[in-house]
């Protein structure tokens, strides 16, 4: 099979129906309520080391309880991805969501005495952040070529969900301990029945007949599959990072109190969802290429100013701001890219393995961010690296994925 065969089997209309549209809202409130769910821990990690509810535990724990759900729902992307390409969204979507409330609930009302049962807990937790990897195949299902980036780039700004964590969490654990989880449970358990009874796969949709480890393998193979993950982990993985370390670097590098802090990384967050569908509308409009050329220029230009500490207020607000709405747009710009690219029955395949290395992505810059840090007392080397990362994933894109892009499928 060729990398590019879409080309071939795309449906020849350039208008979606009607009920497209329905779908598109239904998947992309799916993925913010998963992902609400999935960020969890990330709010309330630090309150637990301040007030010692779970024992003394260090900022490295904090980390690892952060990261647990984040490294479990990336790589659970891959076979999620490639289950949706056997079973359709319509199957998956409340699946994902029903299975999610389950930790969710053993967090809420059991775990939280103890660092190990958040821990293996956590790991049940990260189901919710594949369902990403739902989602894009369903949403490309159902949009012709013309449309697919904006859609997929609409259905991209559920990654808001993060934000709702964030803004939510911990006003309703200072009520109660088990309110977040229990809210959070409800939304899951609604949004499992009306997903059930709304939504519907594509007609037509491409079933695949050959085995699950068969695909996988398959797409892992592609070279496509491989540069756009890189593409999708500097670009995802880098709005992650920052959602989740902003508020620290924002702390020591420039004083600022936490709540200060959190409202401007809030501020960054909000810029990257408006960007995201942005991004795919610009894809469908100018090309996925010129697109992502232009928001990894920004973004090594936007890191190299940060890595100087310019005064916050000016440059480097503009810095950050620009950064977000840049990895927004990149993120957007690289899943309309797939769906150019790729088969319409491997698009879940494919998705959940780029969706594994944005993950991915955004767990190990904070890391070395923190190491960096510990060694030179200073963030401008790791926003440096990140410049230096964003000229490669430049220079990757207008040399062997355009290339890729262009070539022809075979008759």
């Amino acid at each position: 099979m060729s990398e590019l065969a879409g080309t071939t089997t795309d449906t020849p209309t350039t208008k979606a129906p009607r009920r497209a549209w329905l779908m598109l809202i239904m998947a992309t409130l799916g993925f913010a309520v998963n992902f609400w769910a999935w960020a969890l821990l990330s709010p309330l990690g630090p309150l637990w080391r301040d007030n010692n509810a779970l024992g003394d535990i260090t900022e490295g724990d904090v980390a690892l309880l952060v990261a647990v759900p984040v490294i479990v729902g990336s790589l659970g992307r891959i076979l999620v991805g490639a289950w949706t390409d056997r079973y359709g969204g319509r199957v998956m979507f409340p699946l994902v969501s029903a299975t999610t409330i389950v930790p969710v609930l053993v967090i809420g009302f059991w775990a939280q005495s103890s660092l190990i049962a958040l821990l293996i807990t956590g790991i049940f937790l990260g189901i919710g952040g594949t369902a990403f990897a739902v989602g894009v195949p369903f949403v490309n299902s159902w949009f012709p070529p013309a449309q697919r980036g904006l859609a997929i780039g609409i259905f991209g700004a559920g990654m808001g969900g993060t934000a709702i964590s964030a803004f939510t969490t911990v006003p309703l654990y200072n009520q109660s301990e088990s309110l977040p989880f229990l809210v959070t449970a409800i939304a899951l358990a609604i949004y499992a029945v009306a997903a059930w009874l709304v939504m519907r796969d594509a007609p037509g949709r491409t079933i695949p007949t050959t085995s699950l480890v068969a695909r996988v393998v398959a797409n892992s193979k592609l070279s496509i599959t491989w540069m756009l993950a890189f593409l999708y982990a500097v670009a995802f993985g880098g709005y992650v990072a920052f959602s989740v370390y902003l508020p620290s670097y924002l702390k020591v590098a420039y004083e600022l109190d936490p709540g200060d802090a959190s409202n401007r990384m809030a501020g960054f967050v909000i810029v990257a969802v408006i960007g995201r569908p942005l991004g795919g509308w610009l894809a469908d409009k100018l090309g996925a290429i010129e697109v992502l050329s232009g928001c990894f220029l920004v973004v090594a230009i936007g890191a190299t100013i940060a890595s100087t500490t310019p005064i916050l207020e000016h440059l480097g607000t503009f810095a950050f701001l620009g950064m977000a709405a840049a990895l927004g747009a990149g993120s957007g710009a690289t899943f309309a890219l797939i769906a150019k690219v790729t088969e319409p029955a491997r698009v879940g395949g494919v998705t959940g393995i780029v969706g594994a290395a944005g993950g991915l992505g955004g767990f190990l810059p904070p890391l070395l961010m923190g190491y960096i840090y510990g060694r030179t007392e200073s963030y401008a080397l790791g926003l440096l690296l990140l410049a230096i990362t964003a000229i490669v994933a430049l220079i990757l894109t207008i040399t062997l994925v355009r290339k890729k892009q262009a070539e022809p499928a075979p008759a």
